[in-house]
């Protein structure tokens, strides 16, 4: 729907300018030509601004009170585009005015399609009927998706399952398993979504292989919290799902791809930024005592061990301290809370991309004294019983400046975030493309100058909490420690990590009554 409407609005504005210049200029003006690609430069440019405000995001844009102030600004900062392209071309059959008449109109009709677009997502006799089979924590999750997503125009009518008990997620429970085909005839479904957390023994196969007959969509939920969400559902994940997978293979075309996109950007950047650095060194330097720059053993492709470095925000810690910002509030510098706020503190790590440490894009590199803590509770988070090295996954690429869990949550504030976050840096390995590889540096870029956090938190995090994961480790004294941001900067090496290996056993690990954080 999205990419829909952004072409819609392309047409919109073109139509805009085109009808403008031939009311005021006659439908025989000239230099029409020239007049459609300056209309067709003008679209583009506030398509890409309405790209930079949201307004193809149906969870933050979802009535036309969210759009129009988004909209009147894309179009506007179109239209500066335009008359910048306008200055650049010199002779234009466009005038000033006809340009900010254009704009006008333009703004006026794309209210009127916006206006018109989700009033249609949001009418429910023209949704699609989708049946939940199954109860757990994944009905929940995608419940919650699906009815803060009006751009889907899908509506969930119930939930079968062999449980009594309350409404899942506001939505009823409708039967039992065995009465799932009188249940669908009831309801008349569309789509089924089977999300069942113990499929043995209690898949209604036959009932599911007929609804198949009869035209009726069967999905499985796994899939379709991965499509919707951008992230995996770590629980959910067995052996064999990766075995077979046709994904989670690292193609030498895609590395070789994401290598090609981060340096040549990476050169041109170092040169770019260059007096940038000087400056942001000297105020390092001027703003507080110790070193300017801080440089951290972290951990790359395949285990191998790296010196990440990037610019000290705040004061050396005398002793031993806290791992997690909320505790180093006040050891952080002035000048490093601007430069935390606009990622400036990461700019040396281009040397790092120089080096082949790191790509542009990619999971952030964890912590050497962490890798020990997260293969544990990686192991031990699937539903399927079984321990598995998934955390090894996430070391199948070279870890980024940015990356999709960067873009797509918040800072990791405590074990259940971290977990969060590596939800969406399997996606990535699992997905990885240069097309991906581009939106996240649009969407990094699109944070960095809007100066703030790139997401808020989900309102359901997880599938299925931590604490669980914990008690089925029987790791004793493992605590949730929060903070606002971590602060990578005190943590020391508490568990020695070899390079290419990730194959610590649980049971010989020792954990620290608090994990050590990681600044991502």
């Amino acid at each position: 729907m999205a990419v829909i409407l952004a072409f819609m609005d392309v047409a919109v504005i073109v139509g805009a300018v085109l009808g403008t210049l031939a009311l005021t200029s006659g439908p025989q003006w000239p230099g029409a030509v020239m007049s459609g690609l300056h209309g067709l430069a003008l679209a583009l440019g506030s398509v890409a601004v309405a790209c930079y405000y949201d307004l193809y995001d149906f969870r933050q844009v979802r009535t036309i009170h969210d759009a129009a102030p988004r909209l009147a600004q894309a179009i506007g900062a179109g239209t500066l585009l335009a008359v910048a392209v306008h200055a650049a071309f010199g002779h234009c059959p466009i005038t000033p005015i006809q340009l900010l008449g254009s704009s006008i109109v333009a703004l006026a009709l794309a209210l009127v399609l916006r206006a018109g677009v989700l009033a249609l997502m949001q009418a429910t006799p023209r949704r699609q009927r989708v049946l939940m089979i199954g109860a757990g924590g994944l009905a929940q999750e995608l419940i919650a998706e699906i009815h803060g997503r009006p751009d889907l125009r899908q509506i969930v009518v119930g939930v079968v399952d062999d449980r009594s008990g309350p409404p899942v997620a506001g939505c009823p429970r409708l039967g039992a398993l065995k009465d799932v085909l009188q249940i669908v005839d009831e309801v008349g479904p569309h789509r089924v979504i089977v999300t069942l957390s113990s499929r043995r023994g209690s898949m209604p196969l036959k009932a599911l292989l007929q609804m198949r007959v009869h035209g009726i969509e069967v999905e499985d939920g796994v899939e379709v919290y991965e499509r919707l969400t951008g992230k995996i559902a770590i629980e959910a994940l067995t052996p064999s799902s990766l075995i077979f997978s046709q994904h989670f293979r690292t193609r030498r075309l895609d590395l070789a791809l994401a290598r090609v996109l981060s340096l040549p950007l990476v050169a041109l950047a170092l040169v770019l930024v260059s007096p940038l650095l000087a400056l942001i060194a000297l105020a390092i330097k001027l703003d507080s005592s110790g070193p300017v720059l801080f440089v951290q053993e972290r951990v790359g492709r395949g285990g191998r061990l790296f010196k990440l470095i990037k610019f000290r925000t705040m004061h050396p810690a005398r002793g031993t301290t806290s791992h997690w910002a909320r505790d180093n509030h006040a050891r952080m510098t002035r000048l490093g809370r601007r430069l935390r706020q606009f990622r400036l503190d990461e700019l040396p790590q281009l040397i790092n991309i120089v080096r082949g440490d790191m790509n542009l894009v990619g999971p952030r590199p964890h912590p050497v004294s962490n890798v020990p803590l997260f293969e544990m509770v990686m192991r031990n988070t699937p539903d399927c019983g079984e321990t598995i090295p998934y955390y090894a996954l996430r070391s199948m690429v070279r870890p980024g400046l940015s990356g999709w869990a960067q873009v797509r949550y918040q800072y990791a504030n405590d074990l259940e975030e971290e977990i969060e976050k590596m939800r969406y840096d399997l996606y990535y390995v699992k997905h990885m493309s240069a097309w991906l590889d581009l939106r996240i540096l649009f969407v990094t870029l699109k944070t960095v100058l809007r100066g703030r956090e790139s997401a808020q938190p989900a309102p359901a995090p997880a599938v299925r909490r931590p604490e669980a994961i914990v008690a089925r480790t029987a790791v004793v004294g493992l605590r949730l420690a929060g903070g606002a941001r971590s602060s990578s900067e005190t943590v020391a090496a508490l568990v020695p990590v070899r390079a290419g290996t990730f194959d610590t056993a649980p049971a010989a690990l020792t954990i620290p009554a608090t994990p050590p954080a990681v600044r991502a």
